[in-house]
C-alpha cells in the first residue's frame, strides 16, 4: 500500500485485498521457480485477481488478423545475416517516454501512436508526442473476419491496423499535447488545428521474428500483440515463461533487442518491448522478452504504419 499509494474505501475492501494479495505472492513464488531467467514480484497490479487485472489492463477486443490485409516484402537471408547483434531506436530519438493507460483497456492506441511517433520522426520531423485520446475517443474502425465483425472501441480494445486506418481517413491525429489523456471514453474531440502526424499506408509484417527484426531495424519501432496474463507480476529479467499463451489481449511496442545470459550463463535473446503501464512497472515501463521463441504470441501480429 505504501509503495503504490494504494488506499482502500472501507475495511472490508482492504480485508478481501489482502487476501487477494496473500494468494498472489503464492503465485509468484510458484512463477519464480519455473524460469531461468524471468523475475517476479509485488507489482502494482499485486492486490487484482488475474480476472480484474484482465478486465481492466487488458483489451477485450480479440486482436484477429485478416488475411486480406498487405504484408511488407519480405527480406532476403542475406539481409537479415547482416543485422547488428543489438539494436535501439532509443538511442536514436526515435521513442517517447513511457506513457501510462491508467485503469482503460487503450493498449492497443498506445502501441498504435508509439509506431505513429516513431515514424513521423524516421520521415524528418522532430520527434513528437501523438495523442492516443484521439484513437480512444474518436476511432471506431472495424473489421470483418470469418463473419464476425471487430470493431475499435475505446477502453474495451481495439486493433493497431485499425487505428492505422482511422488516421488515413482521418487525413491524421492529433498532439499529446492539444488532446490530452484522460484514460475513459469520452466524445470525439478531434481537431485539425492540433494535428501532429500524418501518415500514407500501413502494414502487416511477417510472423517470423527475423523478418520482424529486420523490419524494425530498417523501419522503425514496431507494434505487435501479446499475452500478457502473466505479465501481471514481472518485474525483471528476460521473460522466457515457457506456459505464456498466444491469446492475444495487449497491444505493445517493439523497439529495438539484445542478447544477455540467463540464470546458467547461458545466451538468451531478447526483445525491448514498451508498455503503456507507466515507468513505475517492470524495467522503467519496459520488458525484456524472449527473442526468437515466439514468446507470447509476439510474432502473429506484427505491423506498422508509414509515413
Amino acid at each position: 500500500m505504501l509503495d503504490f499509494n494504494k488506499k482502500y474505501q472501507s475495511n472490508e475492501e482492504h480485508t478481501y485485498r489482502f487476501r487477494v494479495f496473500q494468494r498472489n505472492l503464492k503465485t509468484i513464488s510458484d512463477l519464480n521457480g519455473r524460469t531461468t531467467s524471468a523475475k517476479f514480484g509485488v507489482t502494482k497490479f499485486a492486490d487484482l485477481t488475474t480476472e480484474e487485472f484482465k478486465n481492466t489492463y487488458l483489451s477485450k477486443t480479440p486482436m484477429r488478423k485478416d488475411p486480406s490485409w498487405p504484408v511488407a516484402p519480405l527480406y532476403s537471408q542475406q539481409q537479415i545475416e547482416a543485422l547488428p547483434t543489438a539494436f535501439d531506436w532509443r538511442q536514436k530519438g526515435a521513442v517517447t517516454d513511457v506513457k501510462n493507460q491508467g485503469a482503460c483497456g487503450s493498449c492497443w492506441a498506445f502501441s498504435a501512436v508509439g509506431n505513429l511517433e516513431g515514424q513521423w520522426f524516421l520521415a524528418g520531423h522532430p520527434l513528437t508526442g501523438l495523442s492516443e485520446q484521439n484513437l480512444v475517443d474518436c476511432d471506431h474502425e472495424c473489421m470483418m473476419y470469418e463473419n464476425e465483425q471487430t470493431c475499435d472501441a475505446g477502453c474495451d480494445g481495439g486493433l493497431m491496423p485499425n487505428a492505422f486506418k482511422y488516421v488515413m481517413d482521418n487525413s491524421g491525429i492529433d498532439t499529446e499535447s492539444g488532446y490530452s489523456y484522460v484514460g475513459f471514453d469520452q466524445t470525439c474531440a478531434y481537431s485539425p488545428a492540433s494535428k501532429g502526424a500524418t501518415i500514407k499506408n500501413w502494414t502487416m509484417i511477417a510472423s517470423d521474428e527475423n523478418q520482424m527484426a529486420a523490419y524494425m531495424v530498417a523501419k522503425g519501432p514496431v507494434s505487435i500483440a501479446v499475452d500478457a496474463e502473466l505479465w501481471q507480476f514481472y518485474v525483471g529479467g528476460v521473460f522466457d515463461f515457457p506456459w505464456c499463451g498466444s491469446s492475444l489481449d495487449h497491444g505493445v511496442l517493439i523497439v529495438g533487442y539484445n542478447t544477455t545470459t540467463d540464470l546458467f550463463n547461458q545466451p538468451i535473446d531478447f526483445w525491448y518491448v514498451k508498455n503503456s503501464w507507466g515507468q513505475d512497472w517492470g524495467y522503467n515501463g519496459y520488458i525484456k522478452l524472449e527473442k526468437g521463441t515466439d514468446e507470447c504470441g509476439d510474432n502473429l501480429f506484427p505491423c506498422s504504419a508509414i509515413a
